[in-house]
């Protein structure tokens, strides 16, 4: 009974994305108490805007700058059954406002504002020596797997780290975050591209069945095959090989390019990712039966078939994986009903804090996109 209500709460709520106007402006110094669903670090009220809009369930959202409040570039994601916020309070240094999914716009935001004094801390793959962040910023923008930066100035006060670009990444490929085993569904992705990147050669890969490489764990993750997982250690910069245990569809990411030892055991599959080519995404185009892509709904209907799910979630641009219930284990509500899901795909660093004499910033691959498209 309690997974059903849950689920009726999330089919109410998934439906106001529908039913919302579009309200694009900010409220400064507006804070919506309560209702948060998630907190992530955001450098700017649009970034949080941005996030909230990707968000599955957020319908609104309360900023908090870092300079005026007691928070730290604290985005807090909200949502309520109404659709609205519980109420609203004047509080200082806070910016709210709303999810812009009834806006249909562009799901791969452009952020071309640089944040001085401000460190994208962590998510660090790659450092050089520049002379600007103008530069870093442009090597960040030509690296595919680049979602942002942060450079040190010359008047850092450590000479040694001076003039240091720190090249970061976050995953811009949708993840389903919970895959279980379940009888009378099945699951499947988007048949858009995971990619935006294209290569003129095709990947050659080879898996090994039966195969554990033992140790160098950096990341475990949720895949839905052996195929899924070498996707995911190939877009990954860190990932030199990785091992996928079926049983509990655990994909686990492995970081040693010196060694790599292998033992038998039953039920891994391991293998090595692929590097500047055109990555193999057959797994994406096949249909999962008796497997769950749990939560991260952001509508549903009733479809007569998984062709049909699969169809509406590739029409739908805010889909990425979809859940399509054929069985008879469930209440008639759940019955050839198809849920359609996504993730947060744009760049967020995993904390943002104020540090003098460094300049952050984002890759500019998607305002590049974007001006192609106005062209």
């Amino acid at each position: 009974m309690e997974s059903y209500f849950v689920s009726v709460c999330l089919l109410l709520v998934s439906s106001l994305f529908f039913g919302q106007a579009c309200i694009r402006g900010f409220l400064e110094n507006v804070d919506f108490p309560g209702s948060d669903i998630a907190s992530l670090y955001s450098p700017s009220v649009e970034h949080c805007q941005e996030l909230c809009t990707q968000h599955p369930s957020c319908l609104f959202f309360s900023f908090n700058h870092p300079d005026k409040s007691s928070g730290n570039f604290q985005c807090y994601l909200k949502s309520s059954s109404s659709g609205h916020p519980q109420s609203q309070v004047l509080l200082l240094g806070v910016t709210s406002g709303y999810s812009l999914k009834p806006c249909n716009l562009d799901l791969t935001p452009c952020f071309q504002q640089v944040y001085e004094n401000v460190d994208f801390h962590g998510g660090d793959y790659r450092t050089f020596f520049t002379v600007s962040f103008e530069e870093c910023q442009r090597v960040c923008t030509q690296d595919p797997v680049c979602q942002f930066f942060t450079f040190v100035t010359g008047n850092s006060t450590t000479l040694e780290i001076r003039y240091k670009c720190h090249l970061k990444f976050s995953w811009y490929v949708p993840r389903p975050p919970a895959i279980v085993l379940k009888a009378g569904v099945i699951s499947g992705f988007s048949q858009k591209s995971q990619l935006t990147q294209h290569f003129d050669t095709v990947c050659r890969s080879q898996l090994f069945s039966n195969t554990d490489f033992r140790g160098s764990d950096f990341l475990e993750l949720k895949a839905v095959s052996p195929e899924h997982c070498q996707f995911l250690c190939s877009v990954h910069p860190q990932c030199t090989y990785f091992s996928f245990s079926s049983n509990e569809f655990r994909c686990f990411l492995k970081n040693n390019p010196s060694n790599m030892v292998a033992r038998t055991k039953s039920g891994i599959t391991s293998g090595i990712p692929t590097h500047l080519c055109q990555i193999d995404e057959s797994w994406s185009k096949l249909t999962y039966k008796g497997v769950d892509f749990s939560g991260s709904d952001i509508s549903s209907e009733v479809v007569n078939c998984v062709d049909n799910c699969q169809e509406k979630c590739t029409e739908n641009p805010n889909c990425q994986f979809y859940t399509y219930h054929n069985g008879s284990f469930f209440h008639p509500d759940h019955r050839h009903r198809c849920y359609m899901k996504r993730v947060i795909i744009m760049p967020t660093p995993s904390q943002v804090k104020k540090l003098a004499n460094v300049v952050s910033g984002f890759t500019l691959r998607n305002c590049r996109s974007a001006q192609k498209s106005q062209d």
